[in-house]
């Protein structure tokens, strides 16, 4: 059995203690992505020659940023995952394997995918929502921003990577400093030379290659416990089904919330015009910083669970899961808490126009009603995807975005025009949630069996 010190913190270590030593790194790396574009939206905000319509702009590129960081999500939580059950096992050959086949999937999936987003550029932003006034900013970011998401998308993989082999703290060291990078570079190109849009898209790619050559040095060294070696670097198809397999859902998270996104931006165009598409760049700024937070809580769970449930310790399994519930539902209070009220607060450092930061506070308010729920659903449903079940995950995960909010998003908006917009993303996380507890109840109770059969 392979045995280092962060193996053993796995099955020994106090829950409470341990996950907030994994997931504090996760919710960094999880957040990177959404941190990026929220610092490019408030320096565009106070840009020269920009405003209202340039934040409206990088609005709607964030689902296309999305659908890119989709591919991280597959390769990188399904390796992470794997490498979590792998080491639970003692087998260390075949998460190397795993490093390698993650490298070059990685490669060929943001290629082929950043290919295609080139050549409908035009027609994409037009179906989610760009109008005449915010076309010109969405399309210059992404026209510089596309050809660098391999770097955020291999530095986001091999991050999952990191803090699944028992590296959690170095993992949010090295994302952080894309970021600063990021804080520091965006403001020269941005104010002092003036590109704009523009400025704010290289600088993130040059960002994001910083924070990459930390990563990969890391798996470079002779040092780590798992390390990328050129014999792995292939395509081994029981490999790649395996980090398929569990990377699904994830992948289906996002590309579903990208998908819906679309959709919620071309509504927002219909019933409300430009100020509506604004406002909820800027109200989604709270929720996505929220929802990041949960999702780098449920990585930081990822291994744990993984470990010991590969290592049949399941009292454990259930610790781990009751406990990063509990602090799901109190993030989502805290969202909440600033959506009613403060969100002036949240609004203000866009420097938007008065219309815009009146419409911004009250979809804020409106928005943020579930998040206490969204907690316990997204602990949940990530949960499933750590233990392997990811069909489950999946389909938790696709309720809430196809068969709940995708209707109310045509439903409400008849009846009550912009108002219905907003209350259709509430309506469909207490509507989620509901099916998420039955699904979580049954679990349970099968847990259960299997303690019982284990000590008879």
């Amino acid at each position: 059995m392979l045995k280092t010190a962060n193996i053993d913190e796995l099955e020994n270590k106090k829950i409470s203690k341990l996950l907030w030593q994994y997931a504090l790194p996760a919710i960094v790396g999880t957040m990177v992505n959404a941190l990026y574009n929220i610092i490019d939206r408030i320096y565009i905000g106070h840009g020269p020659n920009l405003g209202d319509h340039a934040i409206g702009g990088l609005g709607i590129v964030l689902p296309v940023m999305n659908l890119t960081a989709a591919v991280g999500m597959l390769v990188g939580a399904g390796s992470a995952s794997r490498i979590s059950i792998c080491l639970g096992r003692g087998d260390k050959e075949t998460a190397e394997k795993i490093i390698g086949n993650s490298f070059l999937m990685t490669i060929l999936l943001t290629g082929t995918l950043v290919t295609l987003l080139f050549m409908f550029l035009d027609p994409i932003l037009m179906r989610i929502g760009a109008t005449e006034e915010t076309f010109p900013y969405a399309k210059e970011f992404l026209l510089y921003y596309l050809p660098g998401n391999i770097f955020l998308t291999m530095c986001f993989n091999f991050n999952s990577m990191m803090r699944a082999s028992g590296y959690p703290t170095k993992a949010m060291y090295t994302m952080l400093i894309g970021v600063v990078a990021n804080i520091i570079i965006a403001p020269i190109f941005i104010f002092i030379l003036e590109w704009g849009i523009k400025g704010a898209a290289i600088a993130t790619i040059i960002s994001m290659f910083i924070g990459l050559c930390f990563v990969m040095f890391h798996f470079m060294n002779k040092n780590s416990m798992l390390r990328l070696r050129r014999k792995n670097i292939t395509l081994n198809s029981k490999i790649v089904w395996a980090i398929v397999s569990i990377g699904l859902s994830p992948f289906f998270i996002q590309v579903a919330a990208s998908a819906v996104a679309f959709i919620i931006n071309s509504r927002l165009k219909l019933f409300g015009g430009n100020i509506a598409i604004e406002a909820f760049a800027i109200a989604n700024t709270l929720v996505m910083i929220i929802i990041m937070i949960m999702v780098g809580l449920t990585q930081g769970m990822q291994p744990i669970v993984g470990y010991n449930y590969g290592a049949k310790r399941i009292n454990r399994v259930k610790e781990t899961l009751n406990y990063t519930i509990k602090v799901g539902v109190i993030i989502g209070c805290i969202g909440l808490g600033f959506g009613l009220v403060l969100p002036h607060f949240v609004v203000m450092p866009f420097n938007p126009s008065p219309p815009l930061a009146a419409e911004s506070a009250k979809a804020l308010r409106i928005i943020t009603m579930m998040l206490p729920l969204v907690g316990f659903q997204i602990v949940v449903t990530n949960f499933f995807q750590c233990i392997g079940m990811a069909a489950k995950s999946i389909f938790l995960s696709l309720t809430r975005q196809f068969l709940l909010l995708m209707p109310a998003l045509f439903i409400l908006p008849h009846f009550f025009q912009l108002d219905g917009v907003w209350f259709s993303l509430p309506a469909a996380d207490f509507l989620a949630t509901v099916v998420t507890a039955l699904m979580f109840i049954w679990q349970i109770k099968k847990f259960q069996k299997m303690e019982t059969a284990e000590l008879l």
